[in-house]
């Protein structure tokens, strides 16, 4: 009679969580298109902020044109806006990510042109005049009548 051994096949560790990553990983690409744009708006904002510091840093970097300046703060402010450069890149990069999951989620979908989405007061006015054409007269009869009395108090 034999015994088993001690030693799992697998070298003394636990096998490979292969069926635990299959579902973070599909969990990864069904991501919820409402918070992709989220995701986008605050990546904008962050661009934004980046480069309104950018524009910051060049504003109050000095050339050196004759006139004495410090190597070190030189130095400093150039190393922090090749910083916020890079950073600036890895935004836009992100922000195409995004953009690019977003039209692959909502590419099975149907466009609506915006005229649909959009109520005009034109095509409410010509099926409201056919309804309310009685009624309207004599709600104008009534606010007549109240203009008319008020111009009397006033007078």
């Amino acid at each position: 009679m034999t015994t088993p051994p001690l030693v799992s096949p697998f070298g003394g560790q636990p096998p490979p969580p292969q069926q635990q990553q299959q579902p973070q990983a599909q969990a990864a690409r069904d991501v919820n298109t409402a918070s992709l744009c989220r995701i986008g708006q605050e990546t904008v904002q962050d661009i934004v902020l980046r480069t309104m510091e950018i524009f910051q840093l060049l504003r109050n970097m000095q050339l050196p044109n004759g006139v004495t300046y410090h190597p070190n703060t030189h130095q400093d402010r150039l190393g922090k806006l090749q910083e916020h450069l890079r950073m600036l890149s890895v935004l836009f990069r992100k922000l195409r990510l995004v953009y690019d999951k977003c039209n692959e989620n909502c590419a099975g979908l149907d466009p609506i042109p915006p005229e649909q989405l959009i109520p005009f007061v034109e095509d409410d006015s010509s099926k409201l005049e056919d309804r309310s054409a009685s009624q309207s007269r004599p709600a104008t009869e009534e606010r007549r009548e109240i203009l008319e009395v008020n111009k009397k108090i006033d007078a």
